[in-house]
């Protein structure tokens, strides 16, 4: 062999070699670091406490890469105790957002000291595992709250204001107990269904009226929740257990305070979190499948392998609902819109109909549109669409939640006109525009994990309570034919509480 083949052959050697280095080096930067996976949220912080408490996990490569798809649904293991106890009473679930990070949720059914929580990835602590919760950690259950509300939003990193907040109070200069107990029960007593509150001493009292109270279990189960997490203002207000808003009067008139799950344009009642997401937030791992925690795992297939229809369903509360199911018919290559149930039309069933099976909500996430069309008010069905990794055709609506002010069309979701005229056309527009209706879908998903999970809904609750208490001119009283509404009891696990309790702590703050 020459000396001239030689080299070459060496040099062909050689770069062989080294492409095989280069992948091998390719290869070790894509596997996980430990080290450099991001761990953080609120449930690695003592002060927060929550029904479901939760954080987050981040996929990091070699690199120093985040990862943008899923490494395996098994990829971290998540391991809660307390040297202090033997057996820790904590479920925990790790659930996948296929986007490369994870969501770890827990619920604790006992308090416990010094929690720590690890970490692990192939039985490697991953970021800063062990992360050690020190001193009480208490649960859901138990009746400690902070005596200062300063101090408890900082823990629990509330927003400086919400913006429907400061709009829906700014119609009341002043707000009068004494006025409104006379003159609300006189007014709407009668034909609607109402609660009175008043919070006395951090206690809970309620009267109700009308005929149909049963939704009055949301607000009471909010109302001890919050009083047992941190102290409220005295306070009287009352709350509308009904779908519809009710205070139609102008601001120029004399307008009564009603809080109320839902707004609208042409009312002036004070906005609340509705009931269907309040109690997602209070239940979490408990008796409710759907929530915004673990909707975040059940988004569906990744993007490109989702249906390129538009869906609904429902029930037949609107007749734009009707109209829905109609153009659907008509266009069955653009959208799949059905009716599970029939109520209000129940006479155009046979037009409208057959009625279909329910669908499981995660399901939804099969297709890339999902129709969001008013009810009989709002329809609540909105903050786990959103949390999706779809996009939400929205109908212009005169209804709002808590939320809305803060969404932004053809940011967080794609508008559609109120008589859904104008559906198909933004269909093919979504459809002729892949990336950008992918990145408003996207876009609606970060909002409802920035804004809607459980942390930001206690935090709007107790903004709303201040918020209202320190325009009250007359004390609140514990009126006649009030009850206690008792905290519930836990005779099998009770908890010691070492907050020191100031009775008049909250007043300070008003």
């Amino acid at each position: 062999m020459s000396l001239r083949i030689f080299s070459c052959l060496l040099l062909l050697f050689c770069l062989d070699i080294f492409r095989h280095e280069v992948l091998l080096g390719a290869q070790a930067d894509s596997v996980l670091s430990a080290a450099q996976t991001l761990v953080w949220g609120p449930g690695l912080d003592t002060d927060v406490v929550l029904p479901a408490r939760f954080f987050f996990i981040q996929a990091v490569d070699g690199s120093g890469t985040n990862l943008t798809t899923s490494p395996g649904e098994k990829t971290f293991e998540v391991k809660i105790e307390s040297p202090a106890e033997q057996f820790t009473r904590i479920w925990i679930q790790v659930l996948d957002r296929h986007d490369g990070s994870f969501l770890v949720r827990y619920r604790m059914y006992a308090t416990y000291t010094d929690l720590h929580i690890n970490v692990l990835l192939k039985n490697k602590h991953v970021a800063k595992s062990p992360f050690i919760l020190k001193g009480q950690v208490y649960h859901e259950g138990c009746d400690c709250p902070q005596t200062s509300g300063s101090v408890w939003e900082a823990d629990m990193h509330c927003p400086q204001s919400f913006p429907q907040i400061e709009r829906d109070l700014a119609l009341y200069a002043v707000v009068d107990p004494d006025r409104n107990a006379d003159e609300i029960p006189k007014r709407f007593g009668q034909r609607q269904s109402l609660c009175h509150y008043t919070i006395k001493d951090n206690k809970v009292y309620v009267q109700t009226y009308g005929e149909h109270v049963g939704f009055r279990i949301f607000m009471d189960s909010i109302l001890l929740s919050i009083t047992r997490k941190v102290r409220l203002p005295d306070l009287e207000f009352f709350v509308n257990l009904g779908d519809w808003p009710l205070e139609k009067r102008k601001p120029s008139e004399r307008i009564h305070p009603i809080f109320s799950w839902c707004g609208s344009n042409n009312t002036r009642d004070i906005v609340m979190p509705t009931y269907d997401l309040t109690e997602s937030v209070l239940e979490t791992m408990g008796r409710v499948s759907l929530d915004m925690l673990s909707v975040q795992a059940n988004t569906g297939p990744p993007w490109p392998e989702k249906n390129s229809t538009a869906f609904w369903r429902g029930r037949d509360s609107r007749q734009e609902r009707l109209e829905l199911v109609k153009l659907s018919r008509a266009h069955p290559d653009s959208i799949n819109a059905a009716f599970t149930n029939f109520f209000f039309f129940k006479h155009d069933e046979s037009l409208y109909g057959p009625l279909v099976k329910h669908v499981s909500f995660f399901d939804f996430f099969k297709y890339k549109y999902q129709i969001n069309i008013d009810g009989t008010v709002a329809a609540y069905r909105l903050p786990y669409l959103l949390a999706g990794n779809s996009v939400v055709l929205k109908q212009d609506s005169g209804y709002y939640e808590h939320f809305y002010y803060g969404l932004r069309p053809w940011e967080h979701y794609i508008p559609v006109r109120a008589d859904m005229g104008d559906l198909l056309e933004k269909i093919q527009w979504a459809r002729d525009h892949d990336e950008e209706a992918k990145n408003i879908g996207l876009a609606g998903q970060q909002f409802a994990r920035t804004n809607l999970m459980g942390n930001s809904i206690f935090c709007y609750y107790y903004q709303l309570y201040q918020g209202y208490a320190k325009l009250q001119v007359t004390e609140p009283k514990v009126r006649e034919g009030m009850e206690l509404v008792e905290q519930p009891s836990d005779d099998l696990f009770p908890c010691s509480c070492h907050r020191t309790r100031v009775r008049d702590s909250a007043k300070d703050e008003l």
